[in-house]
């Protein structure tokens, strides 16, 4: 602590005071976020995030939520975090909001950062429609699902086209199959007597063979 000549007066002694006890406090004090940044905005959420100068010691964040209309006012306070991203939960559809992150230290919290604008969307969009101040908003979420529906799509193209292949070469093997059958049933119905040898008649040497005559000899 300052020490204080004696011959200052009561008054003048505690501003003194003050004035060092600021002067520490700045000393301490981390420098405030940067890359403010609003992302993946919808009609009742959306995310913070920032980045931080390296080479001070953070343990944590404030962020100071307004609605820029001045109806509705929210303060987050997360200490022993090394987050740099933070959700905000039931914002109003179609409303515009200000934002302003806080870096914690040790000792002190840093200034405010630079005010950054966001509107959330309608429940009927789709498609993030604005933007912060400082920043674009992300799509990869919209692109893995579009990357997603597109890799189901060609996988079950190739499963259709594989099946037609295999129940048009069943119908094929299935054709060859059944001539053969057909070929093969007309060749057992062909008739047996074009290959049989003609059969003779029976008993008709034995109707031209005669009987002996006798003749007797008086005397």
């Amino acid at each position: 602590m300052a020490r204080i000549p004696a011959y200052l007066h009561p008054a003048a002694a505690v501003l003194v005071l003050v004035s060092c006890d600021l002067c520490l406090v700045r000393a301490n004090r981390p420098p405030s976020p940067v890359n403010v940044t609003v992302t993946q905005l919808k009609a009742n959420s959306a995310t913070v995030s920032w980045d931080v100068p390296e080479g001070d010691i953070i343990i944590g964040y404030a962020i100071s939520q307004q609605r820029q209309d001045g109806r509705m006012q929210r303060f987050i306070r997360e200490v022993n975090t090394t987050n740099r991203a933070c959700v905000l939960w039931d914002l109003e559809e179609d409303a515009d909001y200000i934002i302003q992150v806080q870096s914690i230290g040790l000792y002190s919290e840093s200034q405010a950062s630079k005010r950054v604008h966001f509107r959330t969307l309608k429940q009927s969009d789709r498609l993030p429609s604005n933007s912060s101040n400082q920043g674009d908003i992300t799509m990869e979420g919209l692109d893995k699902e579009r990357q997603l529906q597109t890799g189901e799509i060609v996988i079950i193209v190739t499963v259709l086209f594989m099946w037609a292949a295999v129940i048009a070469l069943f119908c094929k093997q299935y054709d060859i199959i059944k001539d053969n059958d057909s070929n093969n049933n007309k060749e057992k119905t062909k008739p047996s007597s074009e290959h049989s040898t003609p059969e003779r008649p029976v008993g008709g040497l034995l109707r031209s063979k005669k009987s002996p005559s006798v003749n007797i000899i008086e005397v």
